[in-house]
């Protein structure tokens, strides 16, 4: 037992130079950002379609719309306008859609930036009446910093449950004969698609600049928001609160939940190729780093927490570490060390923001100040 222990605590201290990881920008290292961005991105994004997170059968549909179905002025006691807007979609499996809640500062004199969270927790987490609040969404600390305090519900795009992709964007989008192919897209991608989807929203609001967003999620929402900003480049912010394995965290690293074991506990996150890789991470063609990478040159946080060991916050850490050399091609800084920084002592400096909350597993105020004090930095702009 106690060498046990120590052979883990030897492993949880492995030096960063010690990892094998994929070169962050793929086969061919890049040498200016002209290639990064014509060559080595879309290579890199290629190959977590094809292993990872499979790829979606559509884009922005030419069937979607948009209907304000509620609409108060007057919300959090004249603070801001809240809207619920319907989005409505179809295509050859019939019709679909989901409702993004959005409440917009009244004291903003111009278009005003904000936050998109990607919810996966019950939807009391984020009431519209206010009712019932909770730290997980506090609407009104975003608001009242001047943001636009956003968000859906994930399960509305496909179910938590949905091992058979029949309900909700694959119901409606998924058109492939016979066996379902191995790189098609999972409940991840599908939720990922519907944060693409409010994005669209925000671009027909007039009191919402939708070029100052930020896409937001925990733990599997974490996931689903890295996979959005990976593939939507008009997030100008990208953040990552304890998302782990398949997250941030760094495959390689072999550490808390791996691969095999989140394939076995939820086999439709993911497209069907991603099986090949269960205990056999080293294989991979690309790690966490390079889809942290793909942000560049936009902005991207990753957050972790003491007491959660399951998610690997010190591959969550590692991973934002070495994706900077993707951020120096464009003349940007990121976290600028491959020291994990003390609980609670966040590094804002760059274009790639990280903090160690002390605590548990969860998405807190804490959580929220730190984002939004790095959201003054890059959203303001």
């Amino acid at each position: 037992m106690i060498k046990a222990l120590i052979s883990l605590m030897s492993y949880l201290l492995l030096p960063a130079s010690a990892l094998e990881l994929p070169n962050v920008f793929g086969t061919t290292p890049a040498t200016n950002k002209k290639e990064w961005i014509e060559v080595q991105r879309p290579k890199t994004l290629e190959l977590f379609k094809t292993h990872i997170y499979g790829r979606a059968p559509i884009g922005k549909p030419d069937t979607l719309s948009f209907k304000v179905v509620k609409e108060d002025p007057k919300a959090m006691d004249g603070a801001a306008t809240l809207k619920i807007i319907r989005i409505s979609y179809s295509g050859p499996g019939g019709e679909s859609g989901f409702n993004l809640i959005t409440f917009i500062p009244n004291k903003a004199t111009k278009p005003a930036p904000g936050y998109l969270l990607i919810c996966n927790r019950d939807p009391e987490n984020i009431d519209p009446t206010r009712k019932k609040k909770d730290d997980f969404w506090p609407a009104e600390t975003i608001v009242e910093r001047g943001y636009v305090a956003a968000t859906f519900y994930n399960a509305e795009l496909s179910t938590d449950k949905n091992l058979n992709f029949n309900n909700g964007a694959h119901k409606v989008f998924d058109n492939y004969k016979g066996k379902r192919p191995g790189d098609a897209w999972a409940t991840i991608a599908a939720w990922a698609w519907g944060a693409s989807r409010a994005l669209d929203y925000f671009e027909t609001d007039p009191t919402i600049d939708a070029s100052k967003f930020a896409v937001l999620g925990h733990s599997r929402g974490g996931k689903t928001a890295l996979w959005a900003g990976a593939n939507d480049e008009r997030f100008a912010l990208t953040i990552s609160n304890n998302s782990g394995c398949t997250g941030a965290a760094l495959a390689r690293r072999k550490h808390g939940e791996r691969v095999a074991r989140i394939n076995k506990s939820f086999p439709h996150w993911f497209c069907g190729n991603y099986n090949i890789f269960d205990e056999k991470e080293d294989d991979l063609p690309v790690d966490q780093h390079q889809l942290i990478a793909l942000m560049a040159p936009r902005a991207v946080y990753v957050a972790s927490a003491s007491k959660d060991d399951w998610a690997d916050p010190q591959g969550e850490f590692l991973a934002a570490a070495h994706a900077e050399p993707v951020y120096k091609l464009f003349g940007l800084k990121g976290l600028e060390t491959m020291t994990m920084p003390e609980p609670d002592k966040p590094i804002h400096t760059g274009h790639i923001g990280y903090h160690l909350r002390t605590g548990k597993h969860d998405l807190n105020q804490y959580d929220w100040e730190q984002y939004l004090n790095f959201g003054d930095k890059h959203l303001r702009e």
